[in-house]
């Protein structure tokens, strides 16, 4: 029996990341910096920990809410009122297993059997793997790139429009571009769903790392209303360290709620308390830690950029938001040979432009979000080995 034969065409068709082909190369290398992932190097703060470990010992390790903690909504609530300055409902707030189940739940409640689902690229190789094992099939929309310098024209995403639409991925601040939406872009991007009857799955993730002179990146809570079909995507990895904790959210219309928890009854049955009760104290407490990791993504920013000035090897523009650097080098191949060309020779594990899409090639990926005395030898090392190829 063919074994693959017998599967679902989404799990036959499900896309290797370019990402992972990367780290498996570099993985165990003496000596190398690892930057090709999305995360800071800084652990998550103990006081979150301690919260989890004390309910643990407090034995809540039984069966819990399906839409998450009611002390938890209620944070997520006042998190979102703090930052766009207006009430939110605790009850319209649903917490995953991960920012990436989010992405799955989402497309799980708009996308069936050869649905497409319009994906500015380049763009972080989930979004579109995730369609894909879902049966549906990502629609890249190239953004237009311009000197290192990425813009997504709204013209574009109407033109990729066909009758098997069913929504829009959209993530400002971008990953791997740092590409991030004004609020003018915004509001045509939910025009056009509005007019087109499509479903927007907004990723704003790294909205707090914005580096504009903004608090937070535009959003499409700012002149959304509040029955528009908009599923907000999140998780509590980026801000709070909380990579590896593996819990994130969802904040829906209204109409959702019951719909909601029927997926995620029928998925996990819910996140773990323990999980959870850290999270609370992620929200509560945890802001100085988000303003620290926020200043260190900014000075890994300056690094970068001062590493870079005055190349005439690299093509590459500051981001406006996100902590990534996606840069392109004159005479490296591809962008899989330049990656694996700057594991190899300059030991900085980097990721290849093209696991975000085919208009990345050329394009390399690094994650900025380190520490001044970890990034800034590996940028040298980077720097010292383009100066010395020969091409």
């Amino acid at each position: 029996m063919d074994l693959l034969a017998g599967l679902q065409r989404g799990a036959r068709e499900a896309p290797p990341s370019g990402i992972i082909d990367a780290v498996r190369y570099g993985r165990g290398r003496e000596g190398l910096t690892p930057l090709w992932a999305g995360e800071g190097d800084l652990p998550t703060p103990r006081i979150i920990c301690e919260a989890a470990a004390r309910s643990l010992y407090d034995g809540e390790t039984f069966y819990t809410h399906e839409r998450g903690i009611p002390e938890l909504r209620e944070a997520l609530a006042g998190y979102y009122e703090a930052q766009y300055g207006r009430p939110f409902d605790p009850d319209t707030f649903f917490v995953t297993g991960s920012g990436m189940q989010a992405i799955q739940i989402a497309l799980g409640l708009v996308v069936a059997e050869g649905d497409e689902v319009l994906i500015p690229t380049p763009a972080w190789p989930n979004f579109g793997g995730a369609a894909v094992i879902r049966g549906g099939k990502p629609v890249p929309v190239p953004m237009r790139e311009s000197a290192g310098a990425w813009t997504l024209h709204v013209e574009d995403l109407a033109a990729a429009i066909t009758p098997r639409t069913r929504a829009i991925f959209v993530n400002s601040p971008a990953n791997p571009t740092g590409w991030t939406a004004d609020i003018e872009t915004l509001g045509e991007i939910l025009a056009l769903a509005r007019a087109r009857g499509l479903w927007i799955i907004a990723d704003e993730i790294y909205a707090r790392f914005i580096w504009t002179g903004a608090a937070r990146a535009p959003s499409f809570l700012d002149i959304a209303e509040p029955d528009d079909p908009i599923l907000y995507v999140n998780t509590f990895s980026k801000n709070w360290g909380m990579t590896g904790w593996r819990i994130g959210w969802i904040h829906a219309p209204t109409a959702l709620l019951q719909t909601l928890e029927s997926m995620i009854q029928y998925s996990t049955s819910g996140v773990a308390v323990p999980t959870q009760r850290a999270g609370v104290v992620a929200i509560t407490e945890g802001e100085p830690f988000v303003k620290r990791n926020i200043e260190r993504a900014r000075r890994g920013r300056e690094i970068v950029s001062a590493a870079f000035a005055g190349n005439n090897r690299v093509t590459y523009v500051p981001p406006a938001g996100a902590f990534y650097a996606f840069f392109k080098v004159d005479g490296l191949g591809s962008s899989r040979e330049a990656a694996f060309r700057i594991i190899d020779e300059a030991r900085v594990g980097t990721a290849p432009g093209t696991a975000f899409g085919a208009i990345g090639e050329g394009f390399v990926r690094v994650c900025f979000a380190r520490s001044e005395e970890t990034l800034m030898p590996a940028m040298q090392r980077i720097a010292r080995f383009l100066e010395a190829d020969p091409r």
